[in-house]
């Protein structure tokens, strides 16, 4: 397996939730790495991405609760989710260049 995502569950709104995907170091060392998400009915989004030096980008509905990080000793990527909406349900998947896709951790949130 390339990249294993864990992390996800059921959360009530306003809860959190820390995601993790890990890859193997070849696939981990030398790229950006990223997490997607696609709702039931919709088309899969990017939600957030991570450069080898840290530089972060987040789409914009998830900024400021959103916070995705990496740890290159253990070639983990994480997403901390924090204050969570009903909108944020979807399946979440980790990524990177190439065509590398996890196999997607469920978030669901209860209003």
């Amino acid at each position: 397996v390339q990249l294993q995502a864990s992390g996800g569950g059921l959360v009530q709104a306003g809860g959190s939730l820390r995601l993790s995907c890990v890859a193997s170091g070849s696939i981990f060392s030398r790229n950006v790495m990223y997490w997607y998400r696609q709702a039931p009915g919709n088309q899969r989004e990017f939600v957030a991405s991570i450069g080898i030096t840290g530089t972060t980008n987040y789409r914009q509905s998830v900024k400021g609760r959103f916070t995705i990080s990496r740890d290159n000793a253990k070639n983990t990527v994480y997403l901390q989710m924090a204050s969570l909406k009903p909108e944020d349900t979807a399946v979440y998947y980790c990524s990177a260049p190439g065509g590398y896709w996890g196999q997607g951790t469920q978030v669901t949130v209860s209003s």
